[in-house]
């Protein structure tokens, strides 16, 4: 560990360049995922009726719970099934997944065919079932 800082001070120039792109690249990858809306702000959004919630997780933890209303597409599906959500281009479409963790591929794919008011829910289904929101077991 004293090498570490010994390396650090030394060569400080080089472990500044290397912080900076890191969070260049961290802060890029972030911005390229899209929009991203809390489970409280997709709530409000679901109850005003303007957003339908897309959940790209498998069929077997789909059925295990779901947001009330949602439409689920898995995410390998998904560019080839993007035709039934047309009737939904004009309303804000959230995109949730397990944790969050893929949901930003998801809108890369949503925008690419179209959708332009695609948002990602933070956290995921994981986020809402920690927010007490419930889930439907259907």
């Amino acid at each position: 560990m004293d090498r570490l800082f010994e390396f650090v001070i030394n060569h400080y120039i080089l472990v500044s360049l290397f912080v900076a792109f890191l969070l260049a690249i961290l802060v890029l990858e972030s911005r390229r995922g899209g929009a991203k809306i809390s489970a409280q702000g997709a709530v409000s959004l679901i109850n005003k009726d303007e957003a339908v919630v897309v959940d790209i997780r498998d069929r077997k933890e789909f059925g295990e719970g779901r947001i009330t209303g949602s439409v689920n597409i898995p995410l390998n599906s998904l560019k080839s099934r993007a035709a039934e959500l047309n009737k939904f281009k004009e309303k804000q479409i959230i995109v949730a997944d397990k944790m969050g963790q893929h949901s930003a591929m998801a809108v890369k794919q949503l925008n690419a065919e179209g959708f332009a008011n695609v948002v990602r829910l933070n956290g995921g289904v994981a986020d809402w079932k920690a927010s007490n929101l419930p889930l439907v077991k259907k």
